[in-house]
């Protein structure tokens, strides 16, 4: 799947700055690759590019439609068609990380087969997957988990591939989901692939490597969410850690979409260590990273100390503070 840049960030009517979090990740990682965003009325989100509609973006040169969010079944909306379609009229292909395929909607179609442009459904893989085995492999790998959906496990894994290269070592970020793979250019949405073949997935995206590479993978969902517990623990069968980093937002108190409350970060250690031990007995807990964008400086170093005491591992917020102590944790318990 090659996606045309630069991009139109389609941000929608999403209700929520959450909601359009495929959009903002690719801003925060990739923000050369966006010509400008597209709103329609209501929309409560911003990911703070400017405001151009299609015949302005095509202008600026746009050449892919990216719909920048996610909703509850990933359903696409009636109400975007005609944005869409006019994307597609004015030159430009569409990319989707919707679970719904883009060619089901009538009109898309064939605005695509008229005009010979590209409907990219990134969430669809084309790759045929196996089960998964479960077998040791070489190489090294990190996975970051979740006390819940949306709490910052793809930027922590992208903040320590960062901090990881820059201290010279072979680490590369393994996207798991829709947003990351339109960051990172290549690797599967898990979630959107057969229940008996996700483990066989993750061990697709995360293969035997050299002894020294580092594989550090995209988490999803959490092992204590009543809709997506099955995602998370196929990945982490399939992904074979040799280490975690917990991810965690401590603001919320229930869980994204659901009313049950937010599990405790020392219940998701132990969950994540002893469901991991199936496929790796060495799999350990080598930091904390916590999401404090809605804490004061105060309070952020607060909430890092106490994590860090109250667990033995160091603890971060890998934008405000990088991933360095987690990193050193890392090279420590996995030389």
């Amino acid at each position: 799947m090659e996606i045309t840049k630069p991009y139109l960030l389609f941000l929608g009517d999403a209700p929520d700055q959450l909601a359009a979090k495929t959009a903002a990740g690719v801003v925060d990682w990739r923000p050369d690759w966006c010509v400008g965003q597209m709103r329609l009325p209501g929309c409560g989100a911003d990911v703070g590019l400017d405001e151009l509609d299609i015949s302005a973006a095509a202008a600026r040169g746009a050449k892919t439609l990216v719909i920048g969010v996610v909703n509850a079944g990933g359903v696409l909306p009636d109400r975007w068609i005609d944005a869409i379609v006019a994307a597609i009229d004015a030159g430009m292909d569409v990319a989707s990380g919707l679970h719904m395929p883009l060619a089901a909607v009538p009109r898309i179609a064939e605005a695509a087969r008229r005009t010979g442009r590209q409907l990219h459904d990134v969430r669809l893989s084309r790759e045929r997957f196996k089960t998964g085995t479960g077998e040791k492999r070489p190489g090294k790998r990190v996975l970051t988990v979740g006390t819940d959906c949306s709490v910052g496990k793809k930027y922590a894994a992208l903040a320590l591939e960062a901090e990881m290269r820059s201290r010279g070592l072979d680490a590369e970020f393994r996207a798991t989901g829709q947003t990351g793979v339109l960051i990172a250019g290549r690797g599967v949405a898990i979630d959107a692939v057969v229940a008996d073949f996700i483990s066989g997935a993750a061990e697709w995206i995360t293969p035997a490597a050299d002894p020294d590479h580092w594989d550090v993978v995209e988490g999803q969902g959490s092992l204590f969410h009543p809709s997506f517990a099955g995602v998370t623990l196929g990945l982490l069968h399939g992904a074979q850690p040799d280490a975690f980093v917990v991810c965690h937002e401590p603001t919320r108190k229930t869980m994204r979409n659901v009313k049950h409350p937010i599990p405790p970060i020392g219940a998701v250690i132990e969950a994540t260590v002893a469901a991991g031990r199936l496929t790796n007995p060495e799999i350990r807990c080598v930091g904390i990273a916590i999401n404090t964008a809605a804490l004061s400086e105060g309070e952020a170093q607060a909430a890092l100390d106490a994590a860090s005491t109250a667990h033995g591992v160091p603890a971060s917020d890998p934008i405000r503070f990088g991933m360095a102590t987690i990193v050193d944790r890392l090279l420590e318990e996995v030389p």
